[in-house]
This record gives C-alpha cells, structure tokens and sequence, in this order.
C-alpha cells in the first residue's frame, strides 16, 4: 500500500509540474504568467462572462488567487469587468479582443498538449483513465472535508 501512495502521489506531482511547466512555456510568449492559461480557457468558454466565484469553482483555485489573477488581466488589457453586483466576487468578466486571441492561443496549445498525453492509448484507455482520475478526485476530496477517521474495508486496504 506503501508503494502505491509513493508511486501515485509522485506521478501525480510529476504530471502537475510539467502541466505547470508547459503552460509557463506557452504563456511567456505571450508576455503572460503560466497560471493564467487555466483562467483564460475557463474564460473563453463562457462568453457573457464568469464571476470570480464561478472562475474558483471551474478552475479549483481559491479566491486570493482568482483575484489577483483577474486584476492582473485587467491591468495587461486582457479582461473586462461588466457590472459590478455588490462585490467585485459577483461582477461578470469577460475576455477583451486581446484576451479572445490569447485564449484561443491557449486554447489550441493545450488540445495540441493533450493530445500528445494520449498517444499510446486507445479511445477505451482514455475514457478509463479519466472515469478513474474522477473517482480518485471525489475520493481525496472527502477525505480531504471528513478526515481519514472514515472506516475502510478489508477490500478497500
């Protein structure tokens, strides 16, 4: 059991790093942070624009995070706000003609960058492996709200 959490934990990592790495590579091209290709591909799905709220739930980041990131994009010409609805948390923002090119951009590199992920596996494999990395997704996350107080089976071990 050891062995399979040092084995999925550190591909797990790994895989994260060189996502991080690839975006990072990509976006200084564009004179842009790496952490804001996973903004601006949520962003360009959602036309009449997303709160901040909604950008933390798609993009699994936390508030301070979307925040600065958003104002950011702002401050390069990238972002819109549209009505502000009591908090800057409930304002639309949607992508400028500029932030519509940098996603697409984005957007094409990261199909191209998933791609090449798949190569070696069947359709079947595929389809496998993200119904797995969802479940494994759920279960650490109620790990992660209920603790590791949760009673397992033999089966389960």
């Amino acid at each position: 059991m050891v062995e399979r959490f040092e084995k999925f934990s550190t591909l797990v990592s790994a895989i994260n790093k060189y996502v991080q790495r690839i975006e990072a590579d990509e976006m200084v091209r564009l004179g842009l942070k790496g952490s804001f290709a996973q903004y601006l591909v949520a962003m360009n799905r959602y036309p009449d624009g997303i709160t901040s709220t909604m950008l933390c739930e798609v993009c699994d980041k936390d508030k301070g995070a979307v925040s600065r990131a958003i104002a950011e994009m702002q401050e390069k010409g990238l972002v819109n706000v549209k009505g502000l609805l009591g908090t800057r948390y409930r304002a639309r923002h949607t992508l400028t003609e500029e932030g519509k090119k940098a996603a697409e951009y984005v957007t094409q590199k990261a199909i191209k960058a998933v791609a090449m992920a798949n190569i070696g596996l069947s359709e079947e494999d595929r389809k496998t492996f993200y119904r797995v990395l969802e479940v494994y997704y759920t279960n650490l996350k109620v790990v992660c709200e209920s603790g590791l107080e949760i009673t397992l089976d033999k089966e389960h071990l």
